[in-house]
């Protein structure tokens, strides 16, 4: 990290525990801050998994059919529409969800929720439930 400016704004980070002390969160004994991230998220969503989980959602939650239907229609045409600009070229992309469109972000959301709900490990369901 190092220090820059936004506008008027001047930061000045010298790493992550500098960066907590800022926030004014205490870091306890035995503990350590972890940021994870996943290459090429979007990419590696599984579409069809991910829409199956949606539908079984909307049961569990007895959504109104008719909403369903609606909600359903919307994840089909907004993850087939996954085109994208590279060089000129329009490139239809096969598999996951498209790159730069805001729905993408809230549809891969969803599907690491469920999956860490109904994978993790046992401290952090009982944290969901």
């Amino acid at each position: 990290m190092g220090w820059g400016s936004v506008g008027d704004f001047y930061f000045d980070i010298r790493g992550g525990e500098s960066f907590l002390k800022t926030l004014l969160i205490e870091i306890y004994a035995g503990y350590a801050l972890a940021s994870l991230d996943i290459t090429n998220l979007y990419s590696n969503i599984p579409v069809l998994e991910t829409k199956s989980i949606l539908k079984n959602t909307l049961e569990y939650h007895q959504t109104d059919p008719k909403t369903q239907k609606e909600l359903i229609m919307w994840y089909d045409v907004i993850t087939r529409q996954n085109y994208y600009i590279h060089n000129r070229d329009i490139i239809s992309q096969h598999d996951g969800l498209a790159m730069g469109v805001p729905s993408s972000g809230l549809i891969a959301e969803f599907f690491l929720q469920h999956t860490e709900n109904a994978h993790g490990t046992p401290s952090t369901q009982a944290q969901n439930h």
